[in-house]
């Protein structure tokens, strides 16, 4: 029997979880389909999903499943991949002069493990000090809630937020520490529901080691989600 060589070299992955690039894998083709072809197509792939489980569709309880679904990922879990629904970020002058960091803490996290597309919960810490320019509070919210909607690896998750707030306020002085729990770790394999996996990406005057230890006294890391 010959071995399909992709699939021998993603088996041999294992549970390593690991992402190879800091920007999401996209097709050059991405968007050529419409949202509506993309939920058709999604619709009929997980039929047949559910039928080849064994599962009757015609049951009134599952008979919706397949359209449900599609229209969760197009539209809401995987949203994050239409580049219009990436959230404007205005800033505006720093006109109170204020030169500390500004932190904001426990953003909830609601994504989705690119490996078993499993949830991924938990919280994320951002923090940021002003070179002129400042950003309403729900961007930074807007911000991660947008990466975070589609199928992720932590790491990149965490350097995405931190390259887009840079990059919208002119500043490499920007952080952010996620601390999640992945549910391909704690429903299955392993089963460990008590373990939670942190990251953190720290830019500019965050390398600091005092400026980074003052971020991290501020979130004092809560795990309790």
């Amino acid at each position: 029997m010959e071995i399909d060589n992709t699939t021998k070299n993603h088996d041999s992955i294992g549970e390593n979880h690991v992402g190879t690039s800091a920007d999401t894998p996209m097709k050059a083709d991405a968007f050529k389909l419409t949202s509506a072809e993309k939920i058709e197509i999604i619709k009929d792939d997980v039929r047949h999903i559910m039928e080849t489980l064994g599962l009757d569709l015609t049951d009134d309880s599952l008979s919706g499943t397949p359209n449900r679904v599609a229209k969760m990922f197009v539209n809401e879990i995987f949203g994050g991949l239409d580049p219009q629904k990436k959230p404007s970020a205005s800033t505006f002058d720093n006109k109170y002069k204020y030169g500390e960091m500004l932190v904001e803490k426990n953003i909830t996290v609601y994504s989705t493990c690119e490996h078993h597309l499993l949830p991924i919960v938990g919280r994320a810490h951002i923090a940021y000090i002003s070179n002129g320019t400042v950003v309403g509070l729900s961007k930074m919210n807007r911000i991660v809630d947008y990466f975070a909607k589609r199928p992720q690896v932590q790491e990149r998750l965490t350097i995405q937020v931190v390259k887009e707030l840079q990059k919208v306020l002119n500043t490499e002085d920007v952080a952010c520490v996620i601390d999640a729990k992945h549910l391909c770790v704690n429903s299955r394999g392993i089963r460990d529901i008590e373990s939670s996996t942190v990251t953190s990406e720290f830019g500019g005057q965050f390398k600091n080691k005092d400026i980074k230890r003052e971020f991290l006294d501020y979130i004092k890391l809560d795990t309790t989600f």
